[in-house]
């Protein structure tokens, strides 16, 4: 089987929003979370949907899942301090129904602008390589600073890329180092940092340039301006793109 594993446990204080967390603003009177949930509910693929959630709205999703007609949904669990914490929790939750060799797509709850074709290549490169994490090529220069604020080297451009979501694993192999991390006390900000600080050997994809997370208040509003000029069909060939 294959599951999505959508963590959204976090309180959007960046976001400067004091009613309500990131991943419950609305556009067109549909909140984030449910155009993330969408893209797994409608793939044929995915067999099973987990969310993590801030305690205090589970409620609400489970709402609003009924109104918006999503049925992949099974459970709903409480986030814990900081995303690894989060998806801990939720692979926690997993343990009762997954299978070892099982897919786990682990994606952002706020990262609504994903597409069909991503969740497929993260799956097929599970079956192909053991996990899958999706990847965009840097479109600016980024640097490594030293601890006394200096610059210590500017890697080429053509060698450095963000690390996005989906990012997927057999289930064995990802809760096996997520409880690792917890005896070791480690904290990451991510599976991919997980893995890396572990020594296991990543696979890639490349993601659409679309996939933004919705973290600052300005990301609200260029995910307003993609979906808009995806729903013209004015980003089509864009949202294909890698």
């Amino acid at each position: 089987m294959n599951h999505a594993l959508i963590f959204a446990g976090g309180t959007g204080r960046r976001m400067n929003t004091a009613d309500k967390p990131k991943q419950f603003l609305e556009l067109y009177g549909k909140p984030i979370i449910i155009y993330t949930i969408e893209h797994f509910e409608r793939h044929p693929e995915i067999d099973n949907i987990l969310v993590v959630c801030l305690e205090s709205y589970i409620e609400e999703l489970w709402r609003l899942l009924d109104k918006f007609a999503i049925k992949k949904v099974s459970k709903i669990v409480p986030g814990g301090d900081g995303a690894d914490k989060s998806i801990y929790n939720g692979l926690q939750a997993l343990e009762c129904v997954c299978k070892n060799d099982d897919i786990v797509l682990i994606h952002d709850g706020v990262r609504p602008l994903i597409n069909s074709r991503l969740i497929s290549e993260n799956i097929d490169s599970v079956k192909k390589y053991g996990n899958a994490i999706s990847i965009e090529p840097a479109s600016e220069s980024v640097v490594h600073i030293s601890s006394k604020d200096n610059l210590v080297s500017v890697p080429p451009r053509s060698e450095v890329f963000s690390v996005k979501a989906p990012q997927a694993f057999r289930f064995s192999d990802i809760w096996d180092l997520h409880k690792r991390a917890q005896r070791d006390s480690i904290r990451t900000t991510d599976s991919a940092h997980l893995c890396s600080i572990y020594g296991v050997e990543m696979h890639f994809v490349k993601s659409s340039p679309c996939n933004i997370k919705i973290t600052m208040p300005q990301d609200y509003y260029i995910f307003r301006a993609l979906f808009e000029a995806m729903e013209n069909r004015q980003l089509k060939q864009m949202d294909e793109v890698f």
